[in-house]
């Protein structure tokens, strides 16, 4: 027992209320919020990933319908043909390319939250 009330200690434990960060912690998360220059090229990054697998399919579409008027004007009596192959014929490509661009939209998000996400 302490003679000197001025000596005495209280120690409380628990769990800590904040933690530090270690200096080698790196967290790109951060970079993001905090609007910083790695930050810009992270979700540049991204931007440029989802750009182009937009032009790819834009391109693919170009290139499947664009010729359409040219074959449509070589056979002018064609009437059931034309409509077969807007009505059937471009369904399933489009179907197909339209899956494809998701598919590629949501893998480079679940690749963008990878890197960045907390480890």
């Amino acid at each position: 027992m302490p003679q000197d009330p001025t000596e005495r200690r209280v120690v409380v434990t628990g769990p800590p209320r904040r933690t530090r960060r270690a200096p080698g912690h790196y967290r790109p998360r951060t970079e993001i919020d905090e609007q910083t220059t790695l930050g810009h090229t992270y979700v540049r990054s991204l931007m440029r990933s989802q750009l182009r697998a937009g032009l790819t399919v834009f391109a693919v579409l170009v290139l499947l319908v664009g010729p359409l008027p040219l074959v449509f004007a070589t056979a002018p009596d064609a009437r059931r043909l034309k409509w077969a192959v807007l009505g059937f014929g471009l369904y399933v490509p489009l179907v197909l390319l339209a899956r494809w661009y998701v598919r590629r939209a949501e893998r480079n998000e679940r690749d963008f939250v990878r890197l960045v996400g907390d480890r």
